[in-house]
């Protein structure tokens, strides 16, 4: 690892190896926390590959970088997320998909900081009042993380089928103030 602070970018076409291969990395370790996200794509490869692919057409999709080593990805969309589509009135929101560390930057606080840097933007850019996010839902782990972060559970969506229906959200309004700079944005 280099030093800090890291590059964090916008995703590019050429990146879609990069961002899968992320999720690999981190579905192989997860097999080793005794969950079960991400030991197969939802709701298949083709699937996962269309969302990744849209997310970066989109601009939606960015990647930290430390020089040409990727440390880890994170989408931030704020266009309404159909799996919240039925909690509550629409009010402008951030939904945060596929944020993912490389195991050689897990520790560091990049992940935290990917988070607050969506909620940071998504009030700055968007007037968003919230940051969600749907986590595995039987990753108790990842719920903690969230939790620790200061999201709130929000309720499980009802398509059991889905296997992200545990939803978390929080305000934008306490996103805390940037701290220790781990990243710059370009």
């Amino acid at each position: 690892m280099s030093a800090w602070p890291l590059t964090l970018s916008h995703a590019l076409d050429a990146d879609i190896p990069v961002i899968l291969g992320l999720i690999q990395e981190a579905a192989v370790w997860l097999q080793m926390k005794n969950t079960d996200q991400w030991a197969r794509p939802w709701p298949d490869q083709a699937g996962l590959d269309s969302r990744v692919r849209a997310a970066i057409a989109g601009r939606r999709s960015w990647i930290c970088w430390d020089g040409a080593t990727p440390a880890a990805t994170i989408t931030a969309d704020p266009q309404e997320d159909p799996y919240w589509s039925e909690v509550g009135p629409a009010e402008p929101a951030v939904y945060v998909h596929r944020l993912v560390v490389s195991r050689k930057y897990a520790g560091a606080g990049l992940g935290a900081a990917l988070l607050d840097w969506a909620g940071q933007s998504a009030k700055r850019e968007h007037g968003a009042r919230w940051i969600r996010l749907s986590a595995w839902t039987t990753n108790q782990g990842l719920h903690r993380y969230y939790r620790r972060q200061g999201f709130l559970f929000a309720g499980l969506h009802p398509d059991k089928g889905y296997p992200s229906r545990a939803r978390f959200q929080r305000s934008a309004a306490r996103v805390p103030p940037p701290g220790l700079a781990l990243f710059r944005q370009t």
